[in-house]
């Protein structure tokens, strides 16, 4: 027993290096191949000129602030309606799960004409507003959020847990936002990254709605220069990553490990 289990955690840190190698050896190749601006020596000088473009932190701070809508609109809309369906209605629990794979059917540029169409005359003439680039991507990261939120409740007893709050007093505001919430924290923190990291690097939207985002930023930069969309992707990396950490650490110390049933008196 004992050899089966060392040769199974060797196959395991084996494919662990394997896809560490997968993700990390083209980041590598990009940012040496970035470093090659200036010729025959390592320099940051492609970093020196995107850093110079003020287009560069004006796109990302646009899609930055579109992403915390998208999370927070899809997340006010995705969390209630699960739960409700997995506690009121559990038979209509297949058919949210099939409009869950729409976004991957539809092409997002069918997406963009639909809304202009639809958004572009009175009384709902939203076409100017980056509402409508928000309400986009709450659609194409609808999968993703509530795929995320529909493991949270899986891997809880969400209905003993509603029926002890209740049994203690709470009403639905108390349930949701001191009993289901905090337990949801880990699925919560999944679907804001994914959703942050699909909003941040999309392309159709943004260019087909016409706003300054990021992605069409860097498809710019990616078709008139040579080392900058290099160094422009690393330092996209950075900035995501380093976006999501901030955003983790934030939320690390607020309550999520266990039901808060205590504080329902």
């Amino acid at each position: 027993m004992s050899s089966r289990r060392g040769s199974r955690l060797v196959f395991s840190w084996i494919w662990i290096a394997l896809g560490l190698v997968y993700f990390f050896l083209p980041l590598l190749a990009t940012f040496l191949f970035s470093l090659r601006a200036k010729k025959g020596v390592l320099s940051f000088l492609a970093y020196q000129h995107v850093f110079a473009d003020p287009k560069f932190l004006q796109t990302f701070g646009f899609s930055f602030e579109m992403a915390i809508l998208t999370v927070i609109i899809g997340l006010a809309l995705i969390v209630p309606t699960a739960i409700w369906i997995y506690l009121k209605l559990p038979r209509v629990k297949p058919v949210i799960e099939f409009f869950t794979l729409l976004p991957f059917v539809i092409p997002p540029i069918i997406l963009a004409f639909g809304l202009i169409r639809t958004y572009s005359r009175p009384p709902f003439a939203f076409v100017s507003s980056p509402l409508l680039l928000v309400a986009g991507y709450v659609i194409i990261s609808f999968p993703y959020i509530y795929k995320s939120v529909d493991a949270g409740l899986r891997a809880m007893d969400l209905r003993g847990l509603t029926e002890a709050a209740q049994s203690l007093g709470a009403g639905w505001p108390t349930l949701l936002f001191m009993v289901i919430i905090p337990n949801l924290k880990t699925a919560l923190l999944s679907a804001l990254f994914l959703t942050f990291a699909i909003v941040i690097g999309e392309l159709t939207l943004a260019v087909l709605l016409a706003w300054p985002a990021f992605g069409p930023y860097m498809a710019l930069m990616g078709r008139n220069l040579a080392y900058e969309p290099a160094a422009l992707a690393i330092l996209s990396f950075g900035l995501t990553w380093g976006a999501i950490g901030l955003i983790q650490a934030i939320t690390r110390g607020r309550p999520g490990g266990g039901s808060n049933l205590g504080g329902t008196h």
